[in-house]
């Protein structure tokens, strides 16, 4: 029976003035103007929104681009920065180092110094006293030869040799002879 009503539709509709191809006018027109006011509508409120949105997301996004670069810049700068403020730090590291080296080498060029006028000193008060304890020694040495060439003489000779002046001259001319000797056998070695 369904398909009964249908093709009497058909039917109806085919031997009427309305055919299925051409659109009834009227039916056309106010299909018409619902589409000329619903594209009324769309341009006016609901195009411009479209619009608004789309630029406002261009923005942002430039927006957002535009920061990143400027960021990117900033960051490249405070790098520069940093790798200059880098290099004066190992700059003034090797002058500090360097200065140091310059007094370490100071100090102990100072130091070696003194050590050597301190031991010139030293070497020259051993010398003096040494020249002293020599003097010293060789006067109480001249004094106790004469003593014991005195006594001698005087027991070779059988008379007695109180007498200073004579003693005095014996006794150096001993010590001048024992000199005399002394300086050829230093000069033949």
């Amino acid at each position: 029976m369904g398909e009964h009503m249908i093709s009497t539709a058909l039917v109806q509709a085919a031997e009427g003035d309305a055919n299925p191809l051409f659109p009834n006018p009227w039916e056309a027109a106010v299909a018409g103007i619902g589409f000329l006011v619903l594209l009324f509508i769309v341009i006016k409120w609901i195009a411009p929104k479209f619009e608004q949105t789309y630029q406002n997301r261009i923005e942002a996004i430039e927006g957002g681009i535009n920061q990143a670069e400027e960021a990117k810049a900033e960051a490249a700068a405070l790098k520069a920065e940093y790798e200059k403020q880098l290099a004066d730090s190992r700059t003034a590291a090797a002058a500090l180092r360097e200065e140091a080296r310059a007094e370490a080498a100071q100090i102990v060029t100072e130091a070696q110094e003194k050590a050597a006028a301190e031991g010139a000193r030293i070497r020259e008060q051993a010398h003096a006293q040494i020249e002293a304890d020599r003097a010293a020694a060789a006067a109480s040495l001249r004094t106790d030869v004469g003593a014991l060439a005195t006594e001698l003489a005087s027991k070779i000779v059988g008379e007695a040799l109180d007498d200073d002046a004579r003693s005095q001259r014996v006794i150096d001319r001993f010590l001048a002879d024992l000199d005399a000797e002394q300086q050829t056998q230093g000069a033949a070695q």
